[in-house]
């Protein structure tokens, strides 16, 4: 890994004069999903109501309430936890988890997500996301950015960020992913594809092991190709929109996580409606990723529950 480039005092703010995050809350976020049946709410409140956690937030689903699927999201206090956290854990996993045939998971707050960036050469997403990142809005780590392009390097060390450049071209596309796969694998907890302009292989999505978060322009209809808003333009949408996704061997077909559209008029150019279009791409993915940061997406086959 390159050393973490920080600019200097004389040249631009440095990290420490910047806004620091609030620090989180002692809390925790459990999440469930499991078939339906009764007594899952019951058996989770008391076992953490046992152990001296306090509920603060508690959401759920069930796709059928007769055989469907249950999902939960729930976030609790530690103060008055009378366990450590691996106990804690194996406890819950013994006598809640089990009996119900749970797939789980324990989010810690004090455990910001490491959250990798990959990047081509438009700005817009990839600028959103480390702005947002320093101001506190998403309680994330920022290990490294990724790109196919020179273009970003100087935006990533002004943010304090490790920049790699792992150039793509056809014939070498099995090496360059293997190179980010040795940058990745361990050191994340999840991806951002912020405009990466390269299809990932499927290879590629089963190694590096966290899900992976694309950012894709919407029309209706879809338009393909170099230049989509010119496209676009050509045949007078009055939408333009972005969808934000977990990223899937079938290509932009996997979960959604988040969508949203502007309405647009004959009066636009196609420089005006991709100007409209990157405003809803930046913060569509901006929402995707703050829902997954949070633990507040639960995938089911290829959809999503959003809490």
């Amino acid at each position: 890994m390159t050393q973490d480039a920080r600019p200097t005092p004389t040249s631009r703010p440095t990290p420490d004069s910047r806004p620091s995050f609030q620090q989180p809350a002692n809390t925790a976020r459990l999440t469930i999903s499991c078939p339906d049946k009764r007594g899952i709410v019951a058996a989770v409140s008391q076992f953490l109501h046992n152990h001296g956690a306090n509920i603060i937030h508690s959401d759920q689903h069930s796709t059928d309430p007769e055989g469907g699927q249950f999902f939960m999201r729930m976030e609790f206090h530690l103060e008055g936890l009378d366990l450590a956290r691996e106990p804690f854990e194996r406890a819950f996993a013994a006598v809640v988890a089990a009996p119900f045939g749970m797939d789980w998971h324990i989010w810690y707050s004090d455990q910001p997500k490491r959250m990798a960036i990959l990047v081509s050469q438009y700005d817009h997403c990839f600028l959103d996301l480390l702005w947002r990142k320093r101001r506190g809005e998403l309680d994330v780590e920022v290990p490294m950015v990724i790109s196919n392009h020179e273009t970003m390097r100087r935006d990533a060390e002004m943010f304090g960020v490790p920049f790699h450049l792992i150039p793509v071209t056809r014939d070498t596309k099995p090496q360059a992913e293997a190179e980010a796969l040795a940058l990745l694998k361990g050191k994340v907890d999840f991806v951002v594809l912020a405009r990466y302009m390269q299809i990932l292989s499927g290879d590629f999505l089963r190694e590096v092991g966290v899900p992976v978060i694309n950012i894709h322009h919407s029309f209706l209809p879809a338009f393909i190709g170099a230049n989509p808003y010119r496209a676009a333009f050509t045949r007078g949408v009055k939408l333009v929109g972005a969808t934000a996704h977990y990223v899937t061997e079938e290509l932009d077909a996997g979960p959604i996580i988040e969508q949203d559209v502007a309405r647009v008029t004959h009066r636009e150019t196609p420089e005006t409606l991709m100007r409209l279009g990157r405003d809803v791409e930046r913060q569509v993915l901006a929402r995707a990723v703050k829902a997954h940061v949070e633990d507040r997406v639960l995938v089911h086959g290829n959809k999503t529950m959003v809490f």
